[in-house]
């Protein structure tokens, strides 16, 4: 399994996977062992498409030099799911592209596929045999039964799939740290965006569902539970009696809110973080503030995509938010959650943007002083609004304004680090020199170097004595 994108696109490949294990196969580390190779793809922007399509090009090139003839190729993922008719066209060395609706069948997919043209392994499988009388093989994989057929007829229909508690699944991520998937899809007209195409719409979990598997996690000893979904605030909102809009009240009183279910976390004993990543401004409430406030299981870090703060330009990404709500949420976010660290991210070069435009954007930056800050290059997403705008703007332009953007944060996240230095903080150990403070996403944030081992997938405290550009060191 190579998995490409983001952690939504993560715990897809993690299903995936759990769903072969279900069916008796074994996973394997060595593609040379593997009958089935799947790559789980990305489609957010170009330079994803591009990994993805060179991804499925090498696996299969591999497969020529390394005789592996027999092996299966599999592509799963945003990318499968938007283009799998052209994708059948263009790449027929590609035995199967399954849609983000079948990730809880891979394991039937692959017996499907291998009832057709059996691998070694299938033909000659071992004397093992699961519950449901399959025989094993001894690779990746590698099974000698077939199910019943499994629908592929996805690329018409928008995903409505969303994971349960007790879904299978076989983590990739270390054991002390994952991501739990509270929603599906979004509803957000978003301009520059195709997720809503590929993804379907907003769907959450029940919270019974949401708290059975961090009940379960935290049984296990993890440690970090990282709350994703495309639009994290939204959640419960879509099951509403009334539609919920755009910067509506979001009031618990009305139906089920995230604030809700992180007052029902909270009630679980153990020692963990709760961090939210994908919350979008339009549905941030002083509940939401306050109830983050009072819980201690949730990490004072706040992962809050705003892409541009100009008023034209908010508009023309069709942001459903205005400045002046982006400011009053920040100023309440940092007042109301002491110590909480904010993580944003950025688009420059979309459409139309002028250089004014573009200062505004640095000036407010500069002014806000964002913890952790990202910043994305427009990407002409076919399909979207913004593709068919007047007025794109060159890659020389949109790497130079990158640049510009990304110099000042640096500047900024500097000051901000030597600011830790002397004070002690509470660490989430990822390996026994490195981990991570409250303020750090696992994979996109900066890590904190120790001079001494701590204690893998344990929490310790330990005083920064320094800072070695965006990483501190204790």
């Amino acid at each position: 399994m190579i998995s490409l994108g983001c952690a939504k696109n993560l715990v897809d490949a993690e299903i995936m996977l759990g769903s072969v294990l279900k069916r008796g196969m074994e996973i394997t580390s060595s593609a040379d062992d593997a009958d089935v190779l799947v790559i789980n793809t990305c489609a957010f922007i170009d330079s994803a498409k591009e990994e993805s399509i060179d991804a499925i090009l090498e696996a299969h090139q591999q497969r020529g030099l390394h005789k592996r003839a027999n092996q299966r190729l599999i592509v799963s993922g945003c990318m499968s799911q938007r283009f799998a008719r052209e994708l059948r066209k263009a790449m027929p060395e590609v035995d199967e592209f399954i849609g983000l609706d079948q990730v809880k069948d891979l394991g039937a997919i692959v017996e499907q596929i291998l009832s057709k043209r059996p691998t070694p392994n299938a033909e000659h499988p071992t004397s093992n045999a699961d519950d449901s009388g399959f025989g094993v093989g001894r690779s990746a994989f590698g099974v000698f039964s077939s199910a019943g057929d499994v629908d592929l007829a996805f690329s018409d229909s928008r995903p409505t799939y969303i994971p349960d508690y007790d879904t299978p699944r076989f983590r990739l991520t270390p054991s002390h740290s994952v991501y739990l998937k509270i929603a599906e899809g979004c509803n957000h007209p978003c301009s520059f965006c195709v997720i809503p195409q590929m993804r379907g719409r907003h769907r959450s979990r029940t919270p019974e569902s949401v708290l059975t598997e961090i009940r379960a996690l935290v049984a296990e000893g993890v440690r970090e539970i990282n709350l994703i979904s495309q639009d994290t605030t939204y959640y419960g909102m879509d099951l509403w009696a009334e539609k919920a809009g755009p910067r509506q009240p979001v009031d618990s009183a009305r139906g089920l809110t995230l604030a809700s279910l992180l007052r029902e976390i909270e009630k679980i004993d153990g020692e963990f973080w709760i961090r939210l990543l994908y919350t979008h401004p339009a549905h941030w409430s002083d509940e939401l503030i306050a109830t983050i406030a009072g819980c201690r299981h949730v990490a004072r870090y706040i992962d809050i995509p705003l892409q541009h703060i100009d008023e034209t330009m908010l508009r023309r990404m069709r942001r459903e938010t205005d400045r002046a709500h982006i400011e009053t949420v920040i100023a309440k976010l940092r007042s109301g959650i002491p110590g909480v660290a904010l993580r944003t991210t950025f688009i420059v070069g979309f459409p139309g943007e002028t250089e004014t435009e573009f200062e505004t954007l640095l000036d407010f930056i500069e002014r806000t002083r964002f913890e952790r800050l990202g910043i994305f290059k427009y990407s002409r997403e076919e399909g979207s609004r913004a593709a068919k705008m007047p007025g794109q703007i060159s890659a020389k332009l949109k790497n130079e304004r990158h640049r510009r953007a990304m110099t000042l944060q640096q500047k900024i996240a500097l000051e901000i680090a030597a600011a830790k230095i002397g004070s002690e903080l509470k660490l989430l150990v990822d390996q026994p020199l490195v981990a991570r403070t409250e303020a750090d996403a696992p994979d996109v944030d900066a890590r904190v170097l120790l001079s001494q081992p701590g204690p893998v997938g344990e929490f310790i405290t330990r005083e920064i004595q320094g800072a070695r550009g965006y990483d501190l060191l204790a």
